[in-house]
């Protein structure tokens, strides 16, 4: 099988959330004084950040997976040992 969709679905997402992040880190506290001094950029880019590397720790473990099944070799006779 080829390319694993959550390898850019999570690249994607981490890569918005890092930008997101940032620029809640970066920004002037004084615009978030309409959503209560609350940093919302901060908060969701921390939210994607967690959603994208959940998603490439999920496509990690299903590679790996694939890739010890396929090192086990597979016994298809029908005769018995």
């Amino acid at each position: 099988m080829g390319l694993d969709i959550r390898i850019p679905i999570g690249s994607l997402f981490v890569l918005i959330g890092v930008l997101l992040a940032g620029y809640g880190l970066l920004s002037d506290p004084g615009i978030y004084q309409r959503s209560l001094g609350i940093d919302i950029n901060l908060w969701w880019g921390g939210a994607l950040l967690v959603f994208g590397f959940g998603m490439l720790v999920l496509a990690w473990r299903a590679a790996s997976i694939r890739a010890r099944a396929a090192a086990v070799p597979q016994d298809l006779s029908d005769s018995p040992s």
